[in-house]
């Protein structure tokens, strides 16, 4: 096979596209690059900086952390860890426990081997949706319902079916007795920002009530206030034995976590799953700060304020066909123009954004942002679109 010519002057493996821009600094809702150019940052790195860049609270968290303790190992216990699980638990609705690790991928990770431990050695299947996006390891990667994405590291992991979105039938229909699990995300976010129907949810999981399988959703980009609630499934009223989180939870340092029911987590026992960094201080340290400014400023309803403001300015957009989302988790439809041309046209205009399918842009930002940053990220994309 013949390699494709790769960049060799870059220390870095070719992974990502070569980088337009190179931050050095941020605050809030705003970026500045190495030339001194002034950004708004509507993607939040990807739905991560929920409190903005450079939170001061969140920032004394992880220095005052620093200087006590950074690392100790899972062998023993510390403080902010067992705090952040408490508050996880209580935000969920309770009735569950925490287990931590370092991004969103592992903690799909950590749900699936839950699910087949759970499940015992027959029942080893899990079920996503089709257009879904669990991660980059190889069982995630097998479990995002996104083919292309699979291409040139088959032959995939055995366990994984993709059933057609928004079709509670199909997934009834596909619940066979080697199935130990179903994991959705209750808004198809690296899917193109695609939210549940109303009633999808509940159907599937009155389906896994009956047919005696797990219901696990996939909350690492909708989870922790995004979508104007603490998590998007509480949107459609529905109980979920299993929830993964990360990004939003320590606004840029890494963590990732999944929550269980009680009775579902105990199908692990020590030595079972484990992390190395997982839960260590610094990251919980951080985690903790950020819940607790969640919840004092009340981030699910800036985040639902916002995005009734944001919704309304896109709306009013030339090309812009129709917005979709929840909260300030959006994508503006476009009639003709290109997603990811119009996110390199907004980069030059001082907007971060992104193509997040070929025909729509996503928009991501900070929950606590002013209507001013809202109106100024509209008036950019009126004159990249007009």
């Amino acid at each position: 096979m013949t390699a494709t010519p790769v960049d060799i002057a870059s220390p870095l493996l070719a992974t990502y596209h070569p980088q337009p821009v190179t931050f050095v600094a941020g605050k809030g809702a705003e970026l500045w690059d190495d030339a001194g150019k002034r950004y708004l940052d509507f993607l939040s790195g990807l739905a991560v900086t929920s409190l903005g860049h450079a939170h001061p609270e969140v920032a004394a968290a992880i220095s005052n952390q620093a200087t006590q303790l950074l690392h100790v190992s899972n062998l023993f216990g510390t403080e902010p860890g067992l705090e952040v699980a408490a508050t996880l638990n209580r935000l969920i609705g309770g009735g569950g426990q925490v287990f931590f690790c370092n991004s969103g991928a592992e903690a799909n990770e950590a749900a699936i081997k839950l699910a087949r431990k759970w499940a015992g050695p027959d029942r080893y299947v899990v079920l996503t949706a089709e257009r879904s996006f669990h991660g980059r390891t190889l069982a995630t990667l097998h479990a995002t319902g996104q083919t292309k994405k699979h291409a040139g590291f088959e032959p995939m992991p055995d366990g994984f079916r993709h059933v057609p979105w928004n079709d509670v039938e199909a997934f009834e229909a596909a619940v066979t007795d080697d199935v130990a699990a179903v994991l959705l995300e209750p808004i198809q976010a690296e899917g193109g920002v695609w939210p549940a129907d109303i009633d999808f949810l509940a159907g599937v999981e009155a389906v896994c009530r009956d047919k005696g399988v797990l219901f696990m959703l996939d909350e690492v980009q909708t989870g922790l206030a995004r979508t104007g609630e603490w998590f998007a499934f509480q949107h459609y009223g529905v109980s979920p034995d299993v929830v993964s989180m990360a990004k939003a939870l320590g606004n840029g340092m890494p963590i990732g976590a999944i929550w269980a029911k009680s009775d579902v987590g105990a199908a692990f026992q020590p030595g079972d799953h484990a992390s190395t960094f997982g839960g260590q201080p610094l990251a919980t340290a951080a985690a903790r700060s950020v819940l607790t400014i969640m919840e004092r400023d009340d981030a699910p309803a800036a985040a639902a304020a916002a995005g009734l403001r944001l919704t309304t300015g896109l709306e009013g957009l030339p090309q812009v066909s129709s917005v979709r989302g929840r909260g300030l988790l959006l994508a503006a439809e476009l009639e003709e123009a290109s997603g990811p041309d119009v996110a390199r046209a907004a980069l030059d205009g001082g907007l971060v954004i992104n193509g997040v399918t070929p025909t729509a842009i996503r928009l991501t930002p900070p929950l606590f942002v002013t209507n001013d940053e809202i109106d100024e990220t509209v008036e950019i994309l009126k004159g990249v679109l007009g």
